[in-house]
């Protein structure tokens, strides 16, 4: 199916694998929390709408409480690729769990905007130990011989579950969050049972134990050109996703004078859907196609979405919402798979770390601009300023991806 790079069979052993060398369907399994957590990450999407006119709050105020789930993110990534690098996978990734769990609580009980700003703080947290350490467990059950693998299912898991979340939520509306709740309790069944190295998860190699346990995560020496190339990729196509999770409601609202969570769901789960669909079709080229690919649909993503906004064309919403989805997906799966080739097993979860620290800052500081920039000159304005500076930056990234090291072409093997 993945062909001899990606090698695998469901369900078959082959030398080189993970821990003691698992089958494959325990690559697969590994991916189930990232996916879970991911779920819950824009499950709330759909209900913005609803609680803003319960509650009560501006455009900005929906895109500080979006915001504060990049700074739950951001702040967790300072620690959880490093402490899981040099203590285990499970230690962090069991308690990001619990405090999933926890979000959920708060969620189905919300009736205040510091309700929302707690339960989206908790779920930044858990999703920022998930990126690192969850995706880094994938990469360790799999083992040096599907690390290509590896990097595909975990991206895939992540894109997927944040489509998934929306959608559910649209049908199920705060009912989510129960059966949310379930799929995380499922999640920590598998992290319990991942068979990972050691008995507290740890990789296969020692970690550094040199250094601050609280840093900006970075990449080992040699590392940086690749960490690079997929950053400029993979922060313009997020940050266009987290445009239209944030907002996207809004500009249905007053594209189609609807204020349906199904509406917003099923835009939300599509766009991710592409996403997934697109890493699938992209995985055999070589990465620097692959990221070169994610930049220019990104730019043509927000390309539509200036279009769509100035002549109030949902159709034409619909195209940037998938367009960006597929920009975030290929940008994604190609700066994991570089680091995947690049960086040791001992600094991975650091190095995942690093990479979503590069795409979730733009993506918590732009569309918090543009909410705010909404408020004051109107929707179609803010989102046209949006759409060109993020325009500018998937152009930038297609550059350095066009200049980037050589070394990207050898590491293909």
């Amino acid at each position: 199916m993945f062909g001899s790079r990606a090698g695998v069979v469901p369900g078959v052993r082959e030398a080189g694998g993970g821990a003691g060398g698992v089958a494959t369907r325990w690559v697969w399994t590994a991916a189930w929390p990232v996916t879970a957590v991911f779920v819950l990450s824009n499950a709330a999407t759909p209900l913005y709408v609803r609680w803003q006119r319960e509650i009560g709050f501006s455009k900005g105020t929906l895109t500080v409480i979006f915001a504060c789930y990049i700074v739950g993110l951001l702040g967790s990534l300072l620690v959880s690729g490093v402490v899981s690098d040099r203590v285990g996978r499970k230690p962090v990734l069991l308690p990001a769990l619990g405090l999933a769990l926890a979000a959920c609580a708060i969620f189905a009980s919300a009736s205040s905007v510091a309700a929302l700003i707690v339960a989206r703080l908790f779920s930044g947290v858990a999703v920022g130990a998930v990126v690192s350490a969850g995706m880094a467990a994938v990469t360790d059950v799999a083992g040096p011989g599907r690390r290509r693998l590896a990097a595909l299912l975990a991206s895939c898991a992540m894109v997927f579950g944040a489509g998934l979340g929306p959608l559910l939520a649209g049908v199920l509306g705060e009912g989510v969050f129960a059966l949310e709740a379930v799929l995380l309790v499922a999640a920590v069944l598998v992290v319990v049972r991942m068979p990972l190295g050691g008995s507290s998860g740890a990789s296969a190699q020692a970690a550094p134990t040199s250094g601050a346990w609280v840093r900006i995560p970075g990449v080992p020496r040699g590392s940086g050109g690749e960490l690079l190339m997929g950053i400029a990729v993979f922060a313009p196509g997020i940050t266009a996703t987290s445009f239209v999770l944030s907002l996207g409601p809004s500009l249905l609202s007053g594209l189609l004078d609807t204020t349906s969570p199904v509406v917003a769901g099923a835009m939300a789960f599509v766009m991710f859907l592409t996403a997934t669909g697109a890493q699938f079709v992209v995985q055999r080229l070589d990465r620097r196609t692959i990221l070169l690919a994610g930049a220019v649909s990104t730019t043509l993503g927000m390309g539509a979405l200036i279009a769509a906004v100035r002549a109030s064309s949902v159709p034409l919403l619909v195209a940037a919402a998938l367009l960006a989805g597929a920009g975030q997906g290929m940008g994604q799966l190609g700066g994991l798979s570089l680091l995947n080739s690049s960086v040791p097993p001992s600094r991975l979860a650091e190095a995942n770390a690093a990479f979503n620290v590069g795409g979730y800052v733009p993506a918590g500081v732009l569309p918090v601009t543009a909410g705010y920039l909404s408020d004051a000159v109107g929707l179609t304005a803010g989102a046209t300023v949006f759409g060109a500076v993020l325009m500018a930056l998937a152009l930038v990234g297609g550059l350095v991806v066009r200049t980037g090291p050589s070394a990207v072409e050898r590491k293909e093997a």
